[in-house]
């Protein structure tokens, strides 16, 4: 059953506790490829755990005012300035460390997608109530001239996040949710396992930018091979899963890769389940 369907209309509130509870549960999985986690600090000298989780906190009244807004009918405009006052709060709960950009772009737009959805009474997808919507306002509207993203998309034609979420976030439709369902079914009982196979799934065919900014071409083709290898050799349904994935995880610190945006699919892939059921 759908975590948010317990109650027939929850509120704003709920839809932000709930998008919080999933940043959480993505900080809390384990291996994840160059990514931070209770376990280690993945790839980045510069936050852990601990951070992560107070960046996600920080973010919670501002998800709750993208589900308010969404509901009133809000444009791209009112949504993209809550984003820059949670961007806002998670520099100062966080010390100046990016830890959650990305979330707060992908998981705004579907907490207003369920906002929007619950006040006119549809059941289409979040995913494509976000390229209805928003989709147009997502590609034509203004750009971070200096973000990792931005020079990604520069020098390598990639087309990163906005071009996923004005899409309507294929990747997590067609990949992430698909590999949960799948890794429970091959290790039942154990969601830290299916959540690692559904972010080695997204790391293995997204053309994550966050690769491409710390790793090149060269980074992101080794990325997608190791995680093709260890989906090749079972995933987690193999005995030796974690072996596996603990070795892939530390060779992306060993490159200093990190597959961020994979880890934000992985969030977002929680909570559309959390209210699609």
């Amino acid at each position: 059953m759908s975590v948010l369907r317990k109650a027939l209309a929850p509120d704003a509130g709920a839809i932000g506790q709930w998008a919080v509870a999933c940043l959480k549960q993505e900080v809390a999985t384990y291996p994840k490829p160059g990514l931070v986690s209770p376990v280690d600090q993945g790839s980045h000298r510069d936050m852990d755990a601990a951070m992560m989780n107070r960046s996600a906190e920080a973010l919670r009244p501002f998800l709750t005012q993208m589900a308010d807004a969404g509901a009133a009918g809000a444009g791209m405009d009112r949504l993209r300035a809550i984003g820059i006052a949670a961007e806002a709060a998670m520099l100062v709960a966080t010390g100046g460390v990016n830890t959650h950009r990305g979330a707060i772009f992908g998981m705004g737009l579907f907490c207003a997608a369920v906002g929007f959805r619950q006040a006119y009474g549809l059941h289409d997808s979040l995913g494509s109530l976000v390229a209805r919507r928003w989709g147009e306002a997502i590609v034509g509207g203004p750009v971070a001239l200096h973000s990792h993203g931005r020079q990604v998309a520069r020098s390598h034609g990639a087309g990163g996040a906005r071009a996923e979420a004005a899409a309507g976030f294929p990747s997590l439709y067609t990949l992430a949710m698909p590999a949960l369902r799948e890794g429970r079914r091959l290790r039942p009982g154990d969601p830290n396992a299916a959540q690692v196979h559904a972010c080695m799934m997204l790391i293995a065919a997204v053309e994550d930018t966050n690769l491409l900014y710390r790793g090149g071409a060269a980074g992101l083709a080794f990325a997608q091979s190791s995680a093709r290898g260890f989906l090749a050799a079972g995933g987690a349904g193999a005995d030796d899963w974690l072996a596996r994935a603990e070795q892939v995880h530390r060779d992306f610190v060993a490159r200093n890769l990190s597959p961020g945006g994979c880890a934000d699919l992985l969030a977002m892939a929680l909570f559309v389940e959390g209210v699609e059921g």
